[in-house]
């Protein structure tokens, strides 16, 4: 995993965080959070807050004091230990594309299927850029929607050895995620360490619904930590201006983050922000916009103001194709994600069209994007040997470095080497068929399909995984 030592980039004066911090300060206590669920309830009022049928309305120093009980950074374990994580500080988790009804596969769009599931998978296990296997990859949408929860998680911890992330459709849903995450990795060790990571969203503005919370409450209970995090597009589910969705986002996300503590204190969380805008022209969600980065590196300033490891970031775009406006939309929201250090990326390889699309030429697309920005953020060495001071005395003025010994020593390493983009001359690139970047990341994933090798598992404790799910699909079933 990446360890982002470089210095953060931040945009906020200290007057601007003060103005923000009474903002969210307002909402809280003002209008209040709706919470649709009666244990989210109960724990409020037992605690001294305002509740008014589904609202409550939250003293701001209250949600301060359960927020700092929350650990500034955590592991996260996974199967193979050798892939466990650390989550917060300057580390930084990616993991792959999440939520995406639909699948591209070169020029074909349809419904995502569990085969397709099970190869990004293989290709989320396969490349090192990737620090986590995900969760919703795609929806499975040739499975039965009240059971497909088991499909995911089965292949999510035998396909890969990575971290995962757990189910979050429902409360049991999630309780079928943390009883087959103890048959892997023991409830004693689940205690000690967690070994699952859960998507919670807002249904902004200013709401959660029942089956998030019922997700996060197991979750809590279970001491597995949750990715808390308001749904923003600015126009629709908050107001047009940057400061105020801001404020929306502490509000709801801190909201949350406060439940989690009343829930278990000191359960790790995660300080989720997924802030971009809507085209208002045409109503449309917009990905990789300047407005989405600069919400990006404000959220970032401000989780560490809190104290708490945050998640933002990705390769977004609102585009239709693996084209230019995919490439360039993807990088204008993974460079502020790194200048602002986010510590668990969400959508860092795979997303296409607004998030309805997981492709996986775009997948290759973005895994070259992650390639070239660990080694843009790893920080550069500054010695008597990088310097080269003998290769100047040996080539002189007016020479060339190709055959320097300096050169001959760290040709083969000295430079980044491309995995999708292509450097040969035009001949050379006609002979080798004028592929296009689409038509190489296909090359790519197909071969690494190919090349694909399922990770270690015990027997009896994959027979075990799959009875689990088979008792409980026919459960559900009936």
């Amino acid at each position: 995993m990446l360890i982002n030592k470089l210095p953060r980039y931040e945009i906020l004066s200290e007057e601007a965080v003060a103005t923000l911090d009474k903002g969210w300060r307002r909402i809280v206590s003002e209008l209040g959070i709706e919470f649709l669920h009666d244990d989210a309830l109960d724990a409020f009022r037992k605690a001294g807050m305002t509740v008014d049928d589904k609202n409550v309305k939250l003293d701001p120093d209250f949600v301060l004091e359960q927020v700092a009980k929350a650990p500034r950074e955590f592991d996260l374990q996974a199967r193979n230990p050798e892939r466990s994580v650390h989550i917060g500080g300057d580390h930084m988790v990616f993991s792959p594309v999440y939520g995406c009804p639909f699948i591209r596969a070169g020029l074909e769009r349809r419904e995502a299927t569990l085969a397709d599931f099970q190869n990004l998978a293989r290709l989320s296990q396969y490349f090192p850029e990737l620090d986590s296997v995900g969760g919703t990859i795609c929806e499975p949408n040739d499975v039965a929607l009240d059971s497909r929860h088991l499909d995911m998680v089965f292949n999510l911890m035998t396909l890969s050895d990575k971290p995962f992330m757990g189910s979050v459709t429902s409360g049991p849903n999630a309780a079928d995620t943390i009883a087959m995450a103890e048959m892997v990795f023991g409830r004693e060790s689940m205690e000690e360490t967690p070994c699952v990571i859960s998507l919670i969203n807002v249904n902004s503005p200013l709401r959660y619904d029942d089956r998030m919370l019922a997700s996060l409450l197991e979750y809590a209970r279970a001491n597995q930590p949750t990715i808390v995090t308001p749904f923003l597009l600015m126009g629709a589910m908050s107001p047009v201006t940057v400061p105020a969705a801001l404020a929306q986002q502490m509000a709801e996300a801190l909201a949350g983050i406060a439940l989690v503590q009343l829930i278990r204190p000191g359960c790790p969380v995660v300080f989720g922000s997924f802030l971009s805008n809507t085209d208002m022209q045409s109503g449309s969600p917009s990905f990789g916009t300047p407005e989405s980065a600069v919400g990006l590196l404000c959220t970032g300033q401000m989780a560490r103001h809190f104290g708490l490891p945050w998640r933002s970031g990705g390769g977004l775009t609102s585009s239709q194709a693996v084209d230019a406006q995919a490439a360039y939309e993807a990088m204008m929201t993974m460079l502020p994600t790194m200048l602002a250090g986010a510590n668990y990326v969400m959508h860092a390889a795979g997303w296409l069209e607004s998030g309805l699309v997981s492709c996986y030429e775009k997948f290759i697309v973005d895994v070259e994007i992650l390639r070239m920005l660990h080694e843009e953020f790893t920080p550069l060495e500054v010695s008597e040997a990088t310097l080269a001071f003998s290769a100047h005395e040996e080539v002189g003025a007016g020479g060339h470095f190709l055959g320097a010994v300096h050169t001959l020593e760290r040709f083969r390493e000295c430079f980044y080497r491309p995995l999708l983009s292509s450097t040969a001359n035009y001949e050379r690139w006609k002979r080798d068929g004028g592929k296009d970047t689409a038509a190489r990341a296909t090359d790519i994933y197909q071969r690494t399909l190919e090349e694909y090798e399922e990770p270690a598992m015990d027997a009896g404790l994959r027979a075990e995984l799959k009875a689990y799910v088979d008792r409980r699909r026919t459960e559900l079933g009936d």
